[in-house]
C-alpha cells in the first residue's frame, strides 16, 4: 500500500517558503495546480523573479524524486526525514530534522536521465548534491541578476 503524504508535501512547501522568508527573500506560494512551480520569489527593486518547484521526500532513506516539468528556475528538494522504511537493527528510526537542497534547474537538467519516461532522478545520479544544501543564497543572487551556476 502506498503511503499518502499529501499533507507532508504541503508542509514541505511551507517549510521552504519559511526558510526563504527567513533569508529575507520575498516569496509567495503559488495558487494550486501550477505544474511548473510552487513558490514565486521576487526582488521588487530590480523587477526580477524566480520560479521555485518544491520536491519532497517523506522517508529518510529516499531513493530519488520525480520531476516532469522543468519550466522553473530552481528545484528545492526537501527531504523530510520522517524515518526509514524499516527500522534499523540498532533501533535507529531515522527520524531527524528536514534537509533542503536548492538546486538550480541547470543542475537538475544535467543529472536527469532523458530516457526515463516517468521522470525519476535516482539519488545516485545526484552527484555533488551536498554543495547545494541550504544554498538559499543562490536564489538571492539570481534575484540580484547573477547567473545560475552550471
Amino acid at each position: 500500500m502506498r503511503l499518502d503524504t499529501k499533507l507532508e508535501a504541503e508542509a514541505a512547501e511551507f517549510l521552504v517558503l519559511g526558510r526563504l522568508l527567513l533569508e529575507k527573500i520575498a516569496t509567495f506560494k503559488a495558487y494550486v495546480n501550477y505544474p511548473s512551480y510552487d513558490l514565486f520569489a521576487a526582488n521588487a527593486d530590480l523587477n526580477t523573479s524566480a520560479r521555485i518547484q518544491v520536491k519532497s521526500r517523506f522517508r529518510t532513506d529516499w531513493d530519488g524524486f520525480i520531476i516532469k516539468n522543468f519550466d522553473c528556475d530552481f528545484v528545492v528538494l526537501a527531504t523530510l526525514n520522517r524515518g526509514f522504511q524499516k527500522a534499523k537493527r540498532n533501533g535507529d528510526t531515522g527520524i531527524k530534522e528536514p534537509e533542503f537542497y536548492v538546486l538550480p534547474i541547470s543542475y537538475v537538467l544535467n543529472v536527469r536521465d532523458q530516457n526515463n519516461s516517468w521522470g525519476k532522478i535516482s539519488r545516485n545520479k545526484l552527484k555533488d548534491i551536498e554543495q547545494y544544501k541550504n544554498r538559499w543564497d543562490l536564489v538571492s543572487s539570481f534575484l540580484n541578476g547573477d547567473a545560475l551556476p552550471r
